[in-house]
């Protein structure tokens, strides 16, 4: 083979190639009959293996019969969809870089390549140590990042007010009236003396 020259005639694959089994060309072929899907139910129709993921016949799926946790829909966890509420993360050492006195916002933030975009919001967190005097401007801030902040002379605008969870108020058990009985008896009293007071009068 080697000697000889490569042509059409002789062109042959690198490995034997198998053929395919063709399916419902008599029963001779092995694939018969019926195409080897069995006999009725939904899987020997054409279109059955096209059923999407977790498909049950058009019974009641498990992920709808089981019990449902509070979970990414609910008001107090973290929405998803079209109401997901994101914030970029930039921690108090990547704020080590600027000078002191300079008002540090997302603007300069995005220029200085800390943050992609202005377009959301901007959270500062505590990771880090600082030592430089800054005026922060954000819309959020962490309890530890505000600490080291403070404490290296800076200040911290929000540029969006944090929401306060509604508390709900306990209701004030009634007093019990104790003393009403007492001041029945002695309005009845009173009343009983009124007569005797006005014969003494006449």
């Amino acid at each position: 083979m080697a000697s000889e020259q490569l042509n059409l005639s002789n062109l042959k694959p690198a490995q034997s190639r198998k053929d395919r089994k063709r399916i419902g060309r008599g029963l001779g072929s092995g694939k018969g009959r019926y195409s080897g899907r069995g006999i009725k139910g939904q899987k020997s129709r054409s279109g059955s293996h096209k059923m999407r993921a977790g498909f049950e016949g058009g019974q009641m799926p498990i992920y709808m019969r089981m019990g449902k946790q509070r979970g990414s829909t609910s008001k107090d966890a973290m929405p998803i969809g079209p109401f997901r509420t994101y914030s970029q993360p930039v921690n108090v050492a990547g704020l080590e870089r600027f000078d002191a006195g300079t008002e540090v916002t997302p603007e300069l933030l995005k220029q200085a390549g800390l943050i992609r975009t202005i377009r959301q919001d901007v959270k500062i967190l505590g990771k880090g140590d600082l030592t430089t005097k800054l005026t922060v401007v954000a819309h959020a801030v962490s309890a530890s990042a505000r600490e080291k902040i403070e404490a290296a002379g800076g200040s911290i605008t929000l540029l969006r007010e944090p929401k306060v969870k509604k508390t709900q108020k306990k209701k004030a058990k009634p007093v019990a009236e104790e003393a009403e009985p007492e001041t029945q008896e002695a309005e009845v009293e009173a009343q009983e003396a009124e007569p005797e007071t006005e014969e003494a009068e006449g």
